[in-house]
């Protein structure tokens, strides 16, 4: 099932308030039911990760790394939003994806 995008900063508000958060050393997951049937996800990366050309690479490395695991997704029907930790500015794909994919295997994602 196709995940769509968490956009709203009053949804995202509402995930960091109501949501149970998770994380490891790179990442910060908030996961909240939303009762819709599909995930939405957000993606957070502050100014600490670094300018923009780092936290454009680090969005587009977790976007990824979510849309190759987001087949083996067994849970439906939450809102996930992912904020990326200062530690994930010079990790790899392959970094990137080892952290996130334990992150959701922990979580009952996978």
């Amino acid at each position: 099932m196709k995940t769509t995008k968490l956009k709203k900063n009053i949804d995202f508000k509402y995930v960091y308030s109501k949501g149970k958060s998770y994380a490891n050393q790179e990442f910060v997951l908030y996961k909240l039911k939303n009762n819709l049937g599909v995930n939405r996800l957000g993606i957070s990366v502050s100014k600490k990760v670094g300018n923009s050309v780092k936290r454009s690479r680090v969005t587009r490395l977790i976007r990824e790394n979510f849309r190759l695991h987001e087949e083996s997704l067994i849970l439906t029907g939450f809102d996930i939003v992912i904020i990326a930790r200062e530690a994930s500015n010079n990790k790899n794909f392959y970094e990137i994806k080892n952290s996130l994919f334990k992150l959701l295997k922990r979580q009952g994602f996978i």
